[in-house]
């Protein structure tokens, strides 16, 4: 079999096996990477993002001319994750001022911008309209208070309702967030109220209604019953279906492809509503999900009535699995195989601390280099400090070459803000 097959759809595209049997990606060997950079890493297939980018745009423009690809950034809040998607027409949506800062250093073009939250602060929205976001997606009546008083007279800014459609998808109740009982949006109750005051305020213009229903969704049956649920409110120019399409964590997770996602979604606006309106998309872990590794060393090995292999990172860059029950695959990047039942753990002091269940590896030992992949969503984002851990470097892979575009955090980092 040729080293190329050997790996699964859960690494980056263009990753293989070279002839000594190490784990190549971006045309760069992870020993090398681990060495030159440090452990634990993130490592970013460049052209990973790029492939999935543009298989968004084509299939929607395959399907309607008037859409938009927008980037759930929350995913992966990095300016030059931001910078690369825009550079490929990618808009983003923000959830707080400090990743529409990160996306304005990143250059993204601020009329491709969608500002979210639901417990926006006043700051926060001065800051969006200051920075002349293409549109406010409004949350709750607050937002709508807050709007009005801030949007100066003669301005109307461009917002989007969100609904809550009371449609929960099978995934996991802590990424469900369009069912009845969620924290976001208006439910359908109390949303024609908010768009009768909407349309009435001399601040404001409704630019459509939007909707997200949760992440990592395999089915995607649910946007067409999240649609219909808003048929009710009336008819606008655009509907943002939110993102939520799943990814392949495990070499044996079959998420529906880009393409089926993308027709469900458009198929569904033009039998639902109509055709000749605007369809907006926000894909997260779709776009980045798979285009990263993350590089660990292995500390010790310890056996006990389970195997434990510890290594140098943890709950401190991938919080997935202690918060969702996550369940990745991991490799030794130079020994593929397995042989060994064992629990990869990290170095928290918390036996929670686990990163993947019941791996099965190759004679793990002290210094074995580990690759986990799919750890380009959520990674770098919910990186954290605990136990003073120094959050991971991202790392840019392209063609043999590797360029560090976020730096490993430092022991004076930590002390930065002290006074």
């Amino acid at each position: 079999m040729a080293a190329a097959q050997q790996l699964s759809h859960v690494y980056p595209l263009g990753s293989r096996l070279n002839d000594s049997g190490r784990l190549e990606v971006g045309g760069c060997d992870t020993l090398e990477l681990a060495r030159e950079f440090g452990t634990p890493a993130f490592i970013v297939a460049e052209d990973d993002i790029r492939a999935r980018a543009r298989a968004f745009s084509e299939a929607f423009s395959a399907r309607t001319d008037d859409f938009e690809v927008v980037f759930a950034s929350k995913a992966f809040p990095c300016t030059a994750v931001y910078r690369l998607l825009f550079e490929e027409g990618i808009g983003c949506d923000v959830a707080s001022g400090g990743e529409l800062a990160l996306a304005l250093a990143g250059g993204v073009d601020p009329a491709r911008i969608h500002f979210h939250g639901n417990a926006k602060r006043r700051e926060e929205l001065a800051f969006a309209l200051e920075a002349g976001v293409g549109d406010i997606v409004v949350d709750n009546m607050r937002d709508l208070i807050l709007l009005e008083d801030l949007v100066p007279e003669g301005r109307r800014q461009k917002i989007f309702l969100r609904i809550a459609p009371g449609v929960s998808p099978e995934t996991h109740p802590a990424i469900s967030t369009g069912g009845p009982n969620t924290k976001f949006g208006f439910d359908l109750s109390h949303a024609p109220a908010a768009i009768e005051r909407a349309r009435a305020s001399d601040a404001v213009d409704v630019g459509g209604l939007h909707f997200h229903i949760g992440s990592q969704i395999m089915d995607i049956a649910p946007f067409r019953t999240a649609l219909e649920a808003l048929t009710g409110l009336g008819d606008f120019p655009a509907y943002n279906l939110g993102g939520g399409l799943g990814v392949a964590y495990r070499a044996h997770d079959d998420p529906p492809s880009i393409e089926d996602y993308v027709a469900a979604k458009v198929d569904a606006v033009n039998e639902i509503v109509g055709p000749g309106h605007r369809v907006i998309d926000e894909p997260g872990r779709a776009l980045v999900a798979n285009s990263c590794v993350t590089l660990y060393e292995v500390q010790s090995v310890k056996r006990n009535v389970d195997t434990y292999v510890a290594v140098d990172g943890g709950m401190s860059d991938n919080l997935r699995p202690m918060l969702y029950d996550a369940r990745y695959d991991a490799q030794i990047a130079d020994r593929f195989g397995g042989g060994t039942r064992c629990h990869v753990v990290g170095k928290h002091c918390e036996s929670g601390d686990i990163l993947v269940r019941d791996a099965d590896l190759d004679d793990p030992r002290a210094g074995d280099i580990i690759v986990m992949p799919a750890t380009g969503a959520y990674g770098h984002a919910m990186a954290n400090t605990y136990n003073g851990a120094l959050r991971p470097p991202v790392v840019f892979v392209k063609d043999g070459d590797a360029r560090v575009v976020v730096r490993r955090e430092t022991h004076e980092d930590l002390m930065a803000r002290d006074v």
